[in-house]
């Protein structure tokens, strides 16, 4: 028997019962559509963090307090204060590090702005005029803070463009002042429209000298970050050896493995990211493809009903000349019509909420948020589909094989 026959029987079957047909393909089309988006959402989110990461550029070495995080109960280990105003001076000493061209401290926290009668409650960072060209952060009026308001403690502010027209709207803010607790801040700066960078806000952030944020907004005299921008990409090696070598050596240091700092660079970061991002990614994907092997259960069950149902005309076909290869071939057909219409339904479902999604996350959110469909994801969303309807199919199309065609032009 022609392929051709087989295939346009197998479809004359499904078209009498329309109904069944699509509740039957409804499973595998949930599980396709959820593949698609996991996947498609995990590779948008990759590359978000990622291009967050880079965003301060590959020549920068973060240093962070704590032991370095192994798994999540650790991440509290970070908020320690061994991070000092020493290991600052040590590491601008050029006989120390002599690949470091600038050294930043940072601190950072939350806290409310008061302007008049209106609060907003906003980010607050502490640190120096290099946040400038680490971050590509300009103020659109005004200044930046500089090395003379670290120096003298200075009480001048730069906004960022949300917070200024939370507090100012349209009137103009340089020169005017905000309360943080209990201390005056004169605004010197206003940032434009900038968007996250670097996992910050900058729009819903201000920037104030980190001498200033530890002595009268904070109360520290630890720092939360030191950021160490290298002479060039190529040293970032011999740097980040060198940064260890002295803040072991600020610390009394003498074991490695006893190092109450962490050093992260723009590369490390990246393969932690990826690594975790794409193992999220998998193991969400496998908890949707669950839903893959319900919806191959039901076509089996459907299959089954319908071998029943149809037993008159398998006994007919048989008494016509069929054989069982045949009637098993016809029902294979059919339920591997029914797995791949609902991949290509659930494929194309999968890729219009992706972009739907990244719609409202890139305008209404206002995140850097690109449409991503993986290429491989389509593969595995048809290629699933298809052995489900060949795995789940088989059962039901050896059972209709099997029937005898005197039995079968029997069955009432």
């Amino acid at each position: 028997m022609k392929f051709e026959y087989v295939l346009k029987t197998a479809l004359v079957g499904l078209e009498r019962n329309k109904s069944r047909s699509a509740l039957t393909i409804l499973g595998i089309v949930i599980g396709i559509t959820s593949i698609i988006l996991i996947m498609s959402l995990g590779q948008g989110a990759q590359n978000l963090i990622l291009q967050q990461i880079q965003s301060i550029g590959p020549k920068v070495i973060a240093i962070i307090p704590g032991r370095e995080p192994t798994g999540p109960t650790d991440v509290l280990s970070t908020f320690t204060d061994s991070l000092k105003e020493r290991d600052i001076t040590a590491l601008e000493n050029k006989a120390n590090v002599p690949h470091a061209t600038e050294v930043m401290p940072i601190v950072f926290g939350s806290d409310s702005v008061a302007y008049a009668n209106d609060t907003y409650r906003t980010t607050i960072l502490g640190g120096t005029g290099l946040a400038t060209s680490l971050y590509d952060i300009y103020p659109s009026e005004g200044r930046f803070i500089n090395e003379e308001d670290v120096k003298s403690y200075a009480d001048t502010i730069v906004i960022g463009s949300k917070v200024k027209n939370e507090l100012f709207g349209e009137s103009d803010a340089i020169g005017e002042k905000v309360k943080i607790k209990s201390k005056n801040f004169r605004i010197v700066g206003v940032l434009p429209k900038t968007g996250q960078l670097s996992f910050i806000n900058f729009d819903d952030a201000v920037f104030i000298p980190y001498t200033t944020a530890q002595q009268y907004v904070f109360g520290i005299k630890y720092f939360n970050r030191i950021v160490v921008e290298v002479d060039d990409e190529k040293n970032i090696t011999a740097a980040t050896e060198d940064i260890k070598a002295t803040l072991r050596n600020s610390h009394n240091i003498t074991n490695p493995e006893k190092d109450d700092f962490f050093i992260e660079t723009q590369a490390e970061a990246m393969e932690s990211i990826s690594s975790v991002t794409n193992i999220l990614t998998l193991f969400l994907a496998a908890v949707a493809a669950i839903s893959l092997v319900v919806g191959g259960v039901g076509i089996m069950n459907i299959m089954l009903v319908a071998v029943t149902e149809r037993t008159r005309e398998i006994g007919l076909r048989k008494s016509l000349g069929a054989t069982n290869k045949n009637i098993l071939l016809q029902f294979l057909v059919e339920a591997m019509i029914l797995t791949i219409v609902g991949g290509i339904i659930g494929v194309l479902l999968g890729v219009l909420f992706e972009l739907l999604i990244s719609l409202i996350l890139s305008s209404v959110l206002n995140l850097s948020w690109g449409f991503v469909l993986p290429f491989q994801a389509i593969i595995l969303g048809l290629g699933v589909s298809a052995l489900i309807g060949l795995v789940f199919g088989l059962y039901p199309a050896r059972a209709a094989a099997k029937k005898s065609p005197i039995e079968a032009l029997r069955y009432e």
